[in-house]
């Protein structure tokens, strides 16, 4: 059995805020694309179709309602230009930027178990 050093001891109470804090987190940004939404307009402004081919796999009708949802937490800036046809662009906010780091580390801790995490993909298939 391994003994666990230095590792500071909460309490319940402090448990319990911290996941209170988690499920507030999940609570705006849940679902599988909200994350890799915002990562892609972190890259800078796009229309809706480049949204689409960058996520690939993504739906119109689900692309549109994360987008609106981002929206409504202020993560993404829609932005409508009187052209013709009209042009609207998606921009990530500068609140966005406050998932930077929640953003790198999922990309770093996915690139590290990829396997893993495809070979769980093919069982959960099967």
């Amino acid at each position: 059995m391994e003994t666990v050093v230095n590792e500071m001891v909460i309490t319940k109470e402090e448990c319990k805020s911290s996941v209170g804090h988690i499920l507030d987190a999940l609570y705006v940004l849940n679902g599988k694309w909200k994350l890799p939404l915002i990562f892609t307009l972190r890259e800078g402004p796009k229309r809706f179709n480049e949204i689409q081919k960058v996520l690939d796999g993504i739906t119109p009708k689900i692309l549109a309602k994360e987008l609106k949802d981002l929206e409504l937490n202020g993560f993404v800036i829609r932005s409508v230009y009187p052209t013709t046809p009209v042009t609207v662009i998606y921009e990530a906010t500068d609140y966005s930027g406050t998932l930077k780091s929640v953003l790198e580390e999922l990309r770093t801790w996915g690139a590290s178990h990829r396997e893993k995490v495809k070979q769980s993909m093919r069982v959960t298939k099967s």
